[in-house]
């Protein structure tokens, strides 16, 4: 039998950004490109953040331009409609690279990550990453390191300027930077891709700019049933050289950082 395999694609973001001089933006769209055939387009069915972030955004000609490149092909001409509608208000960002079986597919996914806003889930992720979270506080507080860490490390520092995601904490040991990030698979395995698809791009920048090796850990729950979702989210984490702990070995974790600081 034939084994399906991914495909590497790229994909970037369509924005709204209604003041150039704060440079404040709400992704409205997506364009994924597969390394042959038609790109696929998504757009948000939603308004509420556009007009959250601009009381007087005309949404009747956002939801006209969207209609107007919904079955463009051609990838060219939805970058000079972008160009020049809105008097840029609409940019595109740089684009992603992401692995894919289905593009079609993959696009329905990042759409969801991007575009939507599920309130009642991302509720549920924020409260089971963050039960995590204070796991990893507590570990490296017993250990007396917990202060001695970088805390919130901006992906945007190594990647590029918008980009939201940040790293819970990390120390230095001489040229290396060890990262460590709480990520709950139970709630929302999106999260998994995330990191994914900042991590390359944060260890480049960390070379780039600091000359220090990057090592990122996701720390994810005890006891995780590996259904489909959960063994796709562990192998992308796998396939971007993501390291994987759990809650249960925070404490080696931790006992290993008190001693590359120099605390045992």
């Amino acid at each position: 039998m034939e084994t399906v395999r991914d495909v590497n694609c790229k994909f970037f973001l369509l924005r709204y950004v209604p003041d150039a001089v704060k440079n404040e933006f709400v992704n409205i769209g997506l364009v994924l490109l597969p390394p042959a055939g038609r790109p696929e387009l998504r757009f948000s069915k939603d308004w509420s953040r556009v007009q959250a972030l601009d009381s007087q955004a005309d949404v009747e000609l956002l939801e006209a331009f969207r209609e107007e490149i919904s079955h463009e092909t051609d990838v060219e001409i939805v970058l000079r409609k972008v160009e020049d509608s809105f008097s840029n208000g609409l940019q595109a960002s740089e684009s992603k690279a992401c692995l894919a079986v289905s593009p079609a597919e993959e696009a329905d996914a990042l759409a969801r990550m991007y575009l939507e806003v599920p309130r009642r889930r991302v509720a549920r992720e924020k409260s089971a990453r963050h039960a995590i979270f204070k796991s990893m506080q507590r570990e490296f507080q017993r250990e007396g390191v917990w202060n001695l860490m970088r805390k919130e490390i901006a992906a945007s520092l190594y990647t590029h300027a918008g980009d939201p995601l940040e790293i819970d904490c990390g120390y230095a040991v001489k040229s290396l930077v060890r990262m460590f990030h709480a990520t709950s698979l139970k709630s929302d395995v999106n999260a998994a891709k995330i990191l994914a698809f900042s991590y390359p791009e944060i260890a480049a920048g960390m070379r780039k700019k600091e000359g220090t090796q990057a090592q990122l850990t996701a720390i994810v729950e005890d006891g995780l049933e590996k259904d489909g979702q959960v063994s796709y989210a562990l192998e992308t984490l796998e396939r971007y050289r993501i390291q994987v702990a759990t809650i249960s070995d925070l404490p080696n974790l931790a006992v290993t950082a008190a001693r590359e600081l120099g605390f045992q």
